[in-house]
């Protein structure tokens, strides 16, 4: 028996085996194509995947492989009408060093963290199809479709929007299909367009877009309003249908060569109302599925499975109670909800905005696509200095959002203060004892939680914690100047530029208990010992 089976090996099921491989837990990933995919689908992590894809050590390999976010040009009745870039004023700053995302293929980046996985000497077992699946109070046994069984502690189905371990469950996916809402796609090798552009025609009876993907000399994404026959029903995909529409559209002797991975795009607007039955997750499109505007799919799959991963290991390796499994679903069905409801006000804009000459699909990108400000103030597993949990009344929580609410569960924008369930910023700091500039995000990268004790009252709680936990807690003294060093068990930063006081709201001493997923868990006084460790024994217990 393995400890976990992960059903599925796009970005959503790989992000979650790298997780859990690099905690020791074993672990199995099985996808039913006989082939690693080569899907462009996605278009790249946003900045909080890149940050998690940091905190999984592929920053390097993903930043190389992709690209910045293009500019895009606007044309109408073939002619060219504006430029816009929806990142042109965005700057990176201490707390979050990532404005934009990276465009790349999907393909590329399922490449790379299969390449992390097999450090750690797992490896995606292809072919391998789901075709049922039994559970008891001990575990769950798949069977596939050679009739071979797999048994595991845990099962997480990642396979999709046409998840079958969504199916075999009967978990229901609630929601609606805009059939008026319908798009071909495909990767396509063309010649014409400037690649250093995403080149978007709209015009009042149809449109076609065209990106080009990193990586590729002459490879491009290939969007566009379907034709119709003559009974007004869209024609299938397929290389001489995206020329016709190069050829009405483009007016700019766009050819095209090539056309693979050719479909037809419908939007969904669906989720489940459960992430688990007994044993089993759901995470990624299996869970849920919506429109592309803002282009959040992917990387909602892999938060969620950033979410799910440590919670597994720490319940599977004994050191935490099985209800930790529980806030799984507790912190990611309301984001769920949330990003259905951003994504599709996101596609309404677009739709609005290509009605005139110069619109585009900058309309459908905001602050909150980055998901930087998501964040779980309402959950069981954030408290605040008096130990008090969020679901205790959070006063910024939307009074439905536990209910999967489509509103958004970050807050009401009001208070920016740090609060127990945020994502924890990042700072640049020195190392107090070479000089070395040091990020907070160093610090907190593997998997552990991180004590950061701010002042020279933070110290003694420190050395304590790492003595008992050094294990699962890694230490981290702020500003506390030479009193860090006795003992040596305490590394210590200088905060020179203020980066990490700003970002904490910390004038004095206190200490702050970082999640392994980076988001904060925990403010506490400086010699807040009892609260740290109570919340480190209470966890799912």
């Amino acid at each position: 028996m393995t400890t976990v089976l992960i059903v599925g090996a796009g970005p959503t099921g790989l992000t979650l085996a790298c997780d859990l491989a690099r905690r020791g837990t074993a672990l199995r990933i099985i996808d039913r194509t006989p082939e690693h995919a080569r899907t462009s689908r996605a278009k790249g992590p946003n900045p909080r995947s890149l940050e998690v894809l940091e905190d999984l050590g592929v920053l390097d390999a993903v930043l190389a492989a992709g690209s910045a976010p293009m500019a895009m040009r606007k044309y109408r009745n073939g002619r060219w009408i504006a430029d816009s870039d929806p990142f042109e004023t965005s700057r990176p700053t201490p707390d979050a060093p990532y404005d934009r995302g990276r465009i790349m293929a999907q393909w590329q980046l399922e490449r790379i963290l299969r390449d992390r996985l097999a450090e750690y000497g797992v490896h995606v077992e292809p072919g391998a199809e789901l075709t049922g699946l039994a559970q008891d109070g001990t575990g769950v046994t798949a069977e596939l479709a050679d009739g071979s069984r797999i048994t595991a502690r845990y099962l997480v189905g990642c396979d999709g929007g046409h998840s079958t371990t969504r199916k075999l469950l009967g978990v229901p996916m609630e929601g609606e299909t805009a059939t008026d809402q319908s798009m071909v796609c495909g990767d396509v090798v063309a010649d014409g367009p400037e690649r250093d552009r995403w080149h978007q025609w709209f015009d009042e009876d149809g449109a076609v877009m065209m990106c080009p993907i990193p990586g590729t000399r002459s490879g491009w994404w290939f969007q566009a309003a379907p034709e119709r026959d003559a009974d007004g029903n869209p024609v299938a995909p397929s290389l001489e249908s995206f020329q016709r529409l190069c050829d009405r559209h483009t007016g700019a002797g766009v050819r095209l060569t090539e056309a693979t991975l050719l479909s037809t795009y419908r939007v969904n607007v669906r989720m489940v109302d459960r992430y688990r039955v007994g044993r089993v997750f759901l995470a990624g499109d299996a869970a849920h599925v919506h429109s592309i505007a803002g282009g959040l799919g992917m990387n909602t799959g892999i938060q969620d499975a950033h979410n799910l991963g440590w919670k597994l290991a720490l319940v599977t390796a004994g050191q935490a109670g099985p209800g930790l499994l529980d806030t799984y679903q507790e912190e990611r069905l309301p984001v769920a909800a949330w990003t259905l409801d951003i994504t599709s006000a996101g596609m309404r804009a677009v739709l609005e905005a290509i009605r005139k000459p110069g619109g585009g699909l900058e309309a459908g990108i905001t602050p909150e696509t980055s998901a930087l400000g998501l964040g779980y103030r309402w959950s069981s597993l954030s408290r605040d200095r008096s130990g008090r949990t969020g679901t205790s009344g959070a006063p910024d929580l939307p009074a439905d959002a536990l209910n999967a609410s489509s509103r958004a569960p970050a807050g009401d924008g009001a208070d920016t203060r740090l609060r127990p369930g945020d994502r924890a910023p990042d700072a640049p700091c020195r190392d107090t004892a070479t000089g070395t500039p040091r990020r907070l995000f160093e610090v907190f990268a593997g998997p552990h939680f991180t004590l950061l004790g701010f002042g020279a009252g933070s110290t003694a709680a420190l050395r304590d914690i790492a003595a008992e936990r050094g294990d699962t807690v890694r230490v981290c003294a702020v500003d506390a100047g030479p009193q860090a060093a006795p003992g040596g068990n305490v590394p210590g930063l200088d905060d020179h530029g203020g980066h990490a006081r700003s970002a904490y709201g910390t004038d004095g001493d206190g200490l702050v208990l970082v999640r392994p997923d980076n988001h904060v868990g925990l403010l506490a006084p400086a010699d807040g010992i009892r609260a740290v460790r109570d919340y480190l024994d209470g966890l799912g217990r």
